[in-house]
């Protein structure tokens, strides 16, 4: 099994100096664990994710399941800032309530050049997954 070579405090120091923008509005996202082949994150849903219904957002999952993805990857291979989404799938399975959601990234596959992940995400107080992703990412050569 592929082991992680950056723990969750490097992942989360490197976000902080390359993405600075995902904390604009205060800290929402938290990289909580990182393991062989898959990495745990949790955004703290607030006001700002809401939509109509008192329900957390489509797109503020869908920026969950990316970031779990690039978290996974970069835990795995290093902090290569130019690995990008090449695509995002996402299938909303139940209303998440307000509050945390939660995502755990698997690696399905990680090559050279190609990465793909499996990231279900879940919601306190809500019975199986609120939404189930699938995304590939590609990997610049070094």
């Amino acid at each position: 099994m592929l082991e992680p070579v950056l723990s969750c405090s490097e992942i989360t120091a490197y976000l902080d100096k390359e993405f600075p923008q995902i904390h604009l509005n205060g800290r929402v996202y938290f990289v909580d664990d990182i393991e062989p082949g898959e990495a745990r994150l949790r955004l703290e849903a607030n006001e700002a994710h809401l939509r109509p219904g008192g329900t957390v957002s489509g797109p503020a999952m869908m920026a969950l399941a990316d970031l779990g993805a690039y978290a996974v990857i970069l835990g795995h291979i290093g902090p290569v800032g130019l690995a990008v989404t090449t695509n995002l799938n996402i299938n909303f399975l139940r209303k998440p309530n307000p509050g945390p959601v939660r995502c755990l990234a698997k690696l399905i596959k990680l090559g050279k050049r190609l990465a793909v992940v499996d990231a279900a995400l879940t919601s306190d107080g809500v019975d199986g997954l609120v939404a189930h992703s699938t995304l590939t990412y590609s990997i610049p050569t070094h």
